[in-house]
């Protein structure tokens, strides 16, 4: 991380970030964390998200962890209040927690509908409104939704996963409007194939990857990485003129 660039005016800014056990929201964690933000994080992962603080704390950081279930909103709610109390108001909110689990249209109940839109949307638009009061107190913020270049390019098996992150999209431009005159900053950013170890575990074989890089202008496959450190440029002062966009992250796949 010392390769890449140092924002000071995240030093000591509070942080919420969803889903940061593993995957690109370990990444965000580790990546904030660095550039010496006080950072609180939510997963259902108790115990990759325990190893995580234990190991960054370790280290000198200021990072707070609670296992949380982000699609239960009043539970959620509750967490980001006990991360206000003991970093102070977040004054930067990163929606990243999302489950792109495989699935048929066909298939799909309206639990189902309900279950999907409540993990890759609807937590999105609540932790926005649990954070905005402080945000607006403290003359400003930044909160970063992430989308997925899954619909531009008609991925198939993820109707509902996709309708929600193109959603997404709605959800920053229009909160963006309703929060800009308060100096919150709301945008979105969309990653490409990450190859975090859930998509090679689960979905990317081998082969597949020649065909991801083909798809791509640049070559080479994106890291976690590559997303953390468009979060931390949007989050931070270096882009305080910038709202209601999305940002593809993804080697030049997508048309957005």
């Amino acid at each position: 991380m010392t390769d890449y660039a140092h924002y000071p005016s995240l030093e000591n800014r509070p942080v919420v970030i969803s889903g940061g056990a593993s995957g690109i929201g370990a990444s965000l964690v580790c990546h904030f964390a660095a550039q010496g933000a006080k950072v609180g994080f939510v997963d259902i992962a108790q115990e990759a998200g325990e190893t995580l603080v234990r190991t960054l704390s370790a280290e000198g950081h200021t990072v707070r962890f609670t296992p949380c279930d982000i699609t239960d909103i009043a539970a959620y709610q509750a967490a980001i209040a006990g991360f206000a109390a003991a970093h102070g108001d977040a004054l930067v909110l990163v929606n990243n927690a999302a489950h792109d689990a495989r699935h048929h249209w066909s298939d799909v109940t309206p639990d189902d509908w309900d279950a999907r839109m409540a993990v890759n949307l609807k937590h999105a638009f609540f932790a926005t409104q649990a954070v905005a009061p402080g945000m607006k107190k403290a003359g400003g913020g930044a909160v970063i939704n992430f989308g997925s270049i899954s619909w531009m390019i008609m991925t198939p098996a993820l109707p509902v996963y996709e309708t929600a992150k193109a959603a997404v999209h709605g959800l920053t431009r229009s909160m963006a409007r309703e929060l800009g005159r308060d100096n919150i900053r709301v945008n979105s950013l969309v990653p490409g194939a990450v190859l975090t170890q859930r998509q090679l575990d689960l979905w990317v074989k081998p082969e597949d990857l020649k065909g991801i890089e083909a798809n791509q202008a640049l070559s080479g496959h994106l890291t976690p990485g590559d997303c953390a450190r468009m979060a931390l440029f949007l989050a931070s002062d270096d882009s305080r003129m910038i709202s209601g966009q999305h940002f593809l992250v993804d080697a030049g796949w997508a048309n957005g």
